[in-house]
């Protein structure tokens, strides 16, 4: 008798039960997944820390702790930091979508949506998060740069060199895809969450500022004009 293929586990942080209902027919319905339901930001933030979830599909307006601050509470944490997250929010202005973005969402999908649009996207990102496992990079060490990327920490020749969260998502994609070329928009797509208000002039700020941070080791980030970025031994 062969094993039973293990479903997709989803954490829905909604306040409103009937679009949190909505919400988990659609992403069970193909029988892949199992979604829990909470209501409170607080609430999520305990359930996540005590069983990690394969994603979490996260309203902002929620009572005790919005959405926002529980995004930014999750991706602070070493061992919440890379669960796929997804922001399904009525706040539609691009302020908000940025915002969002920033601090870490994954996705960002506006009120009123379509449920299939929705599951679709939430089979893209638990795809997405299987295929960067497979190739996961838990350290990086040359003569000048070392990376823990399970304990967040980076140093050039010694010396602790602190990244932003974005920094830091943006090093690990390139040294996970070291000595290939990355494009502009492969990047806005794996590390910001790809968005057409993104630019791809945000990431060419980034990597001069990632670069800027890593001194020396900084040569080994390589500009290919017309192509995109490679992280070099």
């Amino acid at each position: 008798m062969t094993g039973a293929v293990a479903k997709a586990r989803i954490l829905i942080v909604e306040d409103e039960q009937d679009v949190a209902s909505l919400i988990k027919h659609a992403v069970e319905r193909s029988g892949d997944a199992q979604a829990e339901i909470v209501g409170r930001g607080d609430r999520a933030l305990q359930v996540v820390l005590e069983d990690h979830p394969d994603l979490v599909i996260l309203d902002l307006n929620l009572p005790e702790v919005d959405g926002m601050h529980v995004c930014r509470l999750l991706r602070a944490r070493p061992e919440t930091r890379s669960i796929p997250i997804m922001m399904v929010t009525a706040r539609a202005s691009e302020t908000d979508r940025v915002a969002g973005l920033d601090v870490g969402a994954d996705d960002y999908l506006t009120k009123p949506f379509s449920l299939r649009e929705l599951a679709a996207r939430v089979r893209a990102l638990l795809r997405r998060t299987a295929a960067e496992g497979d190739r996961r990079v838990p350290a990086y060490r040359s003569d000048l740069l070392s990376v823990d990327f399970d304990a967040v920490t980076v140093s050039v020749e010694g010396r602790i060199v602190r990244l932003t969260r974005r920094e830091f998502e943006l090093l690990r994609y390139l040294v996970q895809n070291k000595n290939r070329v990355v494009s502009r928009d492969r990047l806005l797509e794996r590390v910001w969450g790809y968005d057409k208000i993104v630019e791809t002039r945000s990431v060419d700020v980034h990597v001069g500022r990632l670069r800027t941070k890593l001194g020396p080791a900084g040569r080994q980030l390589e500009t290919v004009i017309g192509l995109g970025y490679r992280f070099v031994d």
